[in-house]
């Protein structure tokens, strides 16, 4: 999960990966989150599917991680 986490600060800077609230705080713009899924299937060669593209899988880079240790 850490890799993750430093890999998304990597990516997107501007971003507080530290927070709980990514999308109900409305930290992850769309455009951000079409960003970081389409980082997440290229690093960890995985699809995310619209079935798996909800809020409660992008709160937090904990969420994040979960959602790909469970595609991958």
């Amino acid at each position: 999960m850490e890799e993750l986490k430093a890999k998304l600060e990597q990516a997107f800077p501007a971003v507080d990966f530290n927070r709980t609230d990514l999308i109900d705080g409305s930290v992850l713009d769309s455009i951000t989150l079409v960003s970081v899924i389409a980082l997440l299937e290229e690093e960890y060669d995985i699809e995310v599917s619209m079935d798996y593209i909800v809020p409660e899988n992008f709160q937090s880079v904990e969420a994040i991680w979960n959602m790909v240790e469970e595609l991958g």
